[in-house]
């Protein structure tokens, strides 16, 4: 691409052939549309032209047009840019602020003080206009602000701070482009949609991994992300022990920083109760540029809570307390020992026999039933070792039932009692042969349930629609199918050595 420092004159705006601005400000807002793009020599190249010609000439007057271009394809420099490209730009935007910011003029304000990042999206088509004194004008602010050196000095500020966060002042605050796109991951996930590219176990980890490392007063924000992250962790949708073990030990490192605080507020803010909205409040507190974003909002609507009540240590003391708790519970109950004695109060008679009803009601696939699902699949799977034959064939697919109704899923604590159960009913020898002349039952019948509760008490239940012979119920043929079955949906869901004391 040709440098309009090839040209015989670059102190003159009015040399920039418009053509060439046309096509040149296409070009850059195309960058900046498409700004993750990694090692792209093209877009390489072009910033470092653009550089080059704001360097060489950094107190010109066309220094606007590069210092804008420049702030323009910023995105891209935080992205993965080619070795020392974003290095040369900095160098460039701090040699021109330099030479630019202190010019006298006769402007009480100019354009940069007021551009937020959603202004973004109009800068490169508004550069064609700015620099043809011919052209229609219809911006708010006339030609020679936006043209002005100190206006040029300012956008040049505006550059760095989005190739690095937080490095300069006197322009508006914006969050970093990590922040935005943490925000926008995290809110697809945790409403449940994650994007097709997130690994949730990395994605909430990391978050956890941001909480050890952050500097103090990105602290607060980082652990109200933890918080956010941590329902959607605790829910059963992650399946990895070691993501809830790295959480906890992220909260349980930085818990001595707000221990013992205290505050003269008279009150704390409710944080927001929904995941996305409270990761996002969290990332935008985990910057310096979110916290004064936060501020700004809070001051022009009058309605949120002030920042220091907001961050305050002493509400943090209580939310990691709050949140370690949840993690280390919910952590027992997912991948440690499950205890199921309470279930023999519920799914037994007063007589010690199984209470047939209770069951054929729990393996009705409902979702009110997703609740008890966990805890009867692995209670049936224990009490299936010691229980006679037809017990046997009733709790094997209760338990096959119950594994099926599991909502997000059966947790590691669940699943490896159920697949020591399967597994040994699916090793054990089989006849050659049905003992009996009927088909096996059907499970995804309508008529199963009361099938089941006739089997196993004809004289209380009338049979089902289409009745199976005791044979057919207790055949050790249609448990291994059962068995087989219940296995193939619950082997993936972790890791085998997870699964190892499942046998």
């Amino acid at each position: 691409m040709k440098s309009v420092t090839d040209t015989d004159d670059t102190d003159d705006i009015d040399d920039i052939d418009d053509m060439f601005l046309d096509e040149l400000s296409e070009i850059w807002d195309d960058i900046r549309e498409n700004y993750d793009s990694s090692n792209n020599s093209a877009y390489d190249r072009t910033v470092l032209d653009c550089a080059a010609d704001l360097a060489s000439d950094p107190g010109g007057e066309s220094a606007y047009v590069w210092a804008i271009g420049l702030a323009v394809m910023a995105p891209y420099l935080t992205w993965l840019p080619g070795a020392g490209v974003a290095d040369q730009a900095a160098v460039a935007l701090e040699t021109a602020d330099r030479a630019l910011r202190d010019r006298e003029c006769p402007h009480d304000s100019h354009p940069y003080r007021s551009h937020g990042d959603e202004d973004d999206a109009y800068l490169a088509e508004l550069l064609p206009a700015l620099a043809d004194e011919s052209a229609d004008w219809d911006e708010d602010r006339p030609r020679s602000e936006w043209r002005c050196p100190r206006n040029a000095a300012g956008f040049t500020r505006i550059a760095l701070d989005i190739i690095r966060p937080g490095s300069v002042t006197d322009v508006p605050p914006r969050l970093p482009l990590e922040a935005k796109d943490s925000i926008s991951t995290l809110s697809a996930l945790l409403h449940g949609y994650p994007k097709p590219w997130t690994d949730i176990n990395d994605e909430i980890s990391g978050h956890g991994a941001e909480l050890s490392q952050a500097d103090p007063a990105d602290r607060a924000g980082r652990l109200q992300v933890v918080r956010a992250v941590t329902w959607y962790a605790v829910s059963g949708m992650v399946r990895k022990k070691s993501v809830l073990d790295g959480l906890a030990e992220a909260v349980e490192k930085v818990l001595p920083h707000f221990a013992g605080s205290d505050c003269a507020h008279d009150g704390h803010p409710a944080l927001p109760d929904s995941g996305p909205n409270a990761a996002e409040l969290g990332i935008r507190l985990s910057s310096a540029g979110g916290r004064a974003i936060y501020e700004r909002g809070r001051i022009a609507s009058g309605g949120d809570a002030p920042l220091d009540e907001v961050v305050c240590p002493v509400l943090m003391a209580e939310i990691a307390d709050q949140t370690l708790a949840q993690l280390r519970e919910r952590r027992d109950e997912l991948f440690g020992e499950r205890d199921t004695s309470h279930a023999d109060a519920e799914y037994l008679r007063a007589d010690g026999r199984l209470d047939i009803e209770k069951l054929v009601e729990r393996t009705d696939f409902k979702s009110w039933n997703e609740k008890h699902a966990d805890d009867l699949g692995l209670w049936a799977a224990r009490r299936h070792e010691r229980s006679d034959d037809r017990d046997r064939a009733v709790l094997l697919l209760v338990a096959h039932q119950a594994m099926n109704i599991s909502y997000p899923s059966p947790p590691l604590s669940v699943v490896r009692g159920v697949l020591a159960t399967m597994r040994a009913v699916a090793a054990a020898p089989l006849p050659a042969a049905c003992p009996h002349e009927d088909a096996h039952p059907e499970l995804k019948r309508g008529g199963f349930r009361a099938g089941m509760a006739h089997f196993w008490a004809p004289e209380e239940f009338p049979p089902g629609e289409e009745p199976r012979s005791v044979e057919s119920w207790t055949c050790p043929r249609f448990a291994a199918e059962v068995a087989g079955k219940c296995i193939g949906d619950l082997e993936g869901l972790y890791e085998e050595d997870e699964l190892a004391d499942a046998g």
